[in-house]
Formats: structure tokens, C-alpha cells, sequence
């Protein structure tokens, strides 16, 4: 990349982390924030595991429940839950869906949506992609509901059960589920007893429309580096799931809006002028859930996951599969919970001694889960014995 005589600044490590965790709601709880504010600073909420989603988004907020942030989504639709970086699911602001569906078509799991054994060709991706969109603009299908409405739509060929998952076969158009998701043709629905349901964003958002590739891309760029930065062009294409090079040549058209900053000796990026650190060192524990953005978004790996973390906290070099100990912005041990009504049994196995003040601030932290959950927490401090979540 070429720096195009933009200045060159120096950040610490440990300045790294205070800036990250002060934005992302995690030095202190952000007060009087929306649901929706937070989930925007993260760029988004993975949502896999929904509560869980529910989890990273009240720990960076003060007083709030997960009622809140399943109002946020089901009541006012201020947050929206469809398919994000990576092509998995998140929790997005809803107001922001233009710029992320905008970004995302860029992508190549939207662009070539996945193709297995010649099963669906890139015209019949395309028919799927805007079919889905027409079915489901004014209502909420299940699967097979949905599946039965392509049918009808484009033919037979559409539930064909060609797509090998879970032990079973699923019908073809679920090969372009998260493209169609990325594209702004789908997103989900309300639970409908056990079954998930699919519908249209332009319900929520009237007048939706992805916005301009390149304006959403710099916008996603600006994003990502307020939260995660300094980063480099790898490490925002590891975490979109993109290839590198396009991502290096996403940064180096736009040069001129970013800025070189050196950190302990290695380069990285920052928006222009966005370079202020907090005054305070990196401070604080916490308990993340599975696939929390932090841990997901923030690198270099060895550097947030140093030592024994990157052995016990990470899966084939992938973050998120466990809930993770967070010490002063470090992975620092891994957490576990089980959940029996209102009762909540947490288990976390530090990796080294926790001093007396990380200790309770250990306890303060599970007192907070309890809260958020609505639950009755319970401590203990041991062995974590369950595996990584796929």
C-alpha cells in the first residue's frame, strides 16, 4: 500500500487495547446506548447462538436485560437478524442494512453462491436470489414453507433435496440462503413455536435498497478500524471471509482515507486522524460468550490470544468456538455456562492466579451475566471441560 505522505503515528500494545475495549463498551459499560447504537460500533452481533448475541450486546451496555435487546429486535426492529461478515448469522442495525448489504454483495459468497457438484449454476442462483424476494415481501414462511412457495415459483427444481446438512439432504434453494441474505432478499423472522421463519427486510425498512459497492465498502473500512483497529488489509479480509488481495486493494484505493500507524514496531492502519488513545491502561475483566465480536474481530491473534489461550481458547486457529476470560483486552481463560430456569451455573478456568482485585472483579462480572439473563448466577472457579462449539 502506499501511504501518499499521510503522517505515520506509534501506539503501544497495551494502547491498542484500551482503545479497543473503550469502544467496544468493555473498559466501562456504555450508559444511555441503544441496543442498536452498540450493535453498530461492533459492526454487529453474531448471532449463531442467539443468546449469546444477546449476551455481547447487554455486557457493553449499563442496565439493560436481554428483554431489551429481544424488544430492540422483534418490537421496534431497530436490530435486525439476517446473515453478516462471513456469511453467518448477526444481529445488524437495521438503519445500517444498505451499507452492510451494499458491502456484502461485494463479497464472493455473494457474488458465487455455493456451488456443490454442478448441483446449481450461477443463473439459477440469480432466479432463487429474486424469487425469495418475492415471495417473502409481505410475509414470514418457514422452511418449508418457503420451500414450497420457490416451487411454485420457479419449478420443481428449486426443492430439490440435493444439499447434504446435518445427516439429511436439504432442498437446492438453501444452497443461496446466505446469499440471498447478504443481498438484502431475506432475512428472519419471529420463531414460529420451533420452527424458524424467513421474511423480507423491506417490511422493517420501507424503501430499502442496498447502497453504492465502493461507498458501502469505505464505509464498512471506517467501521471496522473504529473498532478493531489499527489493523491490517489481512486481517479485515480474515474476518469478512474475503480474499486478501482484494482486500489489500480495497485499502489501497483508499489510501488517502487512512492513515499508517506503527504498533510495537509492526505496521497497521487507522482511519485518517483517527489516532486518540484513552488516558488509562487497559482495564477490566470480563466474561465474553461464544463468538463474541471482540475476540472474532481483534488481532494480531497471538497478541489477544498469547500463550496457553491460543492452545485452549481457539479452534484450528478460529475464535469464537469458546467463551472466553477477558483480562485487561487479553484472552486470559475460558468460561462455561449451564442454564436450569432461572438458575445459572458458571464455571471459568483461569489460566493463571487472578489477583484479589481481579478476583472480585470476577464476581461483579457473573453478578452482571446474572442480570442481563435474568437468572441466578452461581461461581465456580475450575476446569471447563465441554469442547469448542462448531
Amino acid at each position: 500500500m502506499s501511504m501518499r505522505g499521510t503522517s505515520q503515528v506509534s501506539m503501544t500494545w497495551a494502547e491498542v487495547c484500551a482503545r479497543r475495549l473503550e469502544r467496544h463498551g468493555l473498559s466501562a459499560p456504555v450508559q444511555d446506548a441503544q441496543p442498536a447504537d452498540i450493535v453498530a460500533t461492533m459492526c454487529g452481533a453474531h448471532a449463531q447462538v442467539i443468546s449469546a448475541a444477546e449476551l455481547s450486546i447487554g455486557l457493553r451496555i449499563a442496565g439493560i436485560t436481554r428483554t431489551a435487546v429481544r424488544d430492540a429486535l422483534w418490537t421496534e426492529h431497530s436490530l435486525i437478524k439476517t446473515y453478516g461478515p462471513r456469511g453467518t448469522v448477526h444481529l445488524l442495525p437495521t438503519q445500517d442494512l444498505p451499507m452492510w448489504t451494499g458491502a456484502l454483495s461485494a463479497m464472493p459468497y455473494a457474488r458465487n453462491p455455493d456451488v456443490k457438484n454442478e448441483l446449481l449454476t450461477p443463473e439459477q442462483a440469480e432466479v432463487l436470489i429474486e424469487a425469495i424476494a418475492v415471495v417473502l415481501e409481505d410475509t414470514e414462511l418457514t422452511t418449508d414453507e418457503l420451500t414450497k412457495a420457490l416451487v411454485d415459483q420457479v419449478g420443481p427444481w428449486a426443492g430439490d433435496p440435493v444439499m447434504a446438512a446435518f445427516q439429511g439432504m436439504w432442498p437446492r434453494w438453501r444452497m443461496v440462503q446466505a446469499a440471498a441474505g447478504v443481498r438484502g432478499a431475506l432475512c428472519f423472522g419471529p420463531n414460529r413455536g420451533r420452527n424458524v421463519t424467513y421474511t423480507s427486510p423491506r417490511r422493517w425498512l420501507p424503501g430499502f435498497r442496498p447502497a453504492d459497492e465502493r461507498i458501502a465498502l469505505a464505509a464498512l473500512v471506517r467501521r471496522y478500524l473504529y473498532a478493531y483497529g489499527p489493523a491490517t488489509p489481512q486481517q479485515f479480509a480474515q474476518w469478512l471471509a474475503a480474499p486478501r488481495r482484494w482486500a489489500m486493494e480495497l485499502f489501497d484505493s483508499l489510501a488517502d482515507e487512512l492513515q499508517p500507524v506503527e504498533v510495537d514496531g509492526d505496521l497497521a492502519w487507522l482511519a485518517a486522524g483517527d489516532t486518540t488513545v484513552p488516558s488509562t491502561a487497559p482495564q477490566g475483566v470480563r466474561l465474553l460468550p461464544y463468538f463474541d465480536a471482540y475476540g472474532v474481530g481483534c488481532h494480531p491473534r497471538q497478541r489477544v490470544f498469547p500463550g496457553r489461550a491460543a492452545e485452549r481458547a481457539l479452534a484450528g486457529g478460529q475464535a469464537g468456538n469458546f467463551p472466553v476470560l477477558l483480562v485487561a483486552g487479553i484472552v486470559a481463560g475460558v468460561w462455561h455456562q449451564r442454564r436450569s430456569g432461572r438458575k445459572l451455573d458458571i464455571t471459568v478456568e483461569p489460566f493463571d492466579q487472578l489477583t484479589a482485585t481481579q478476583r472480585r472483579e470476577l464476581d461483579e462480572e457473573v453478578e452482571r451475566i446474572g442480570e442481563i439473563q435474568e437468572g441466578k448466577p452461581k461461581l465456580t472457579i475450575g476446569e471447563v471441560t465441554v469442547g469448542a462449539h462448531a
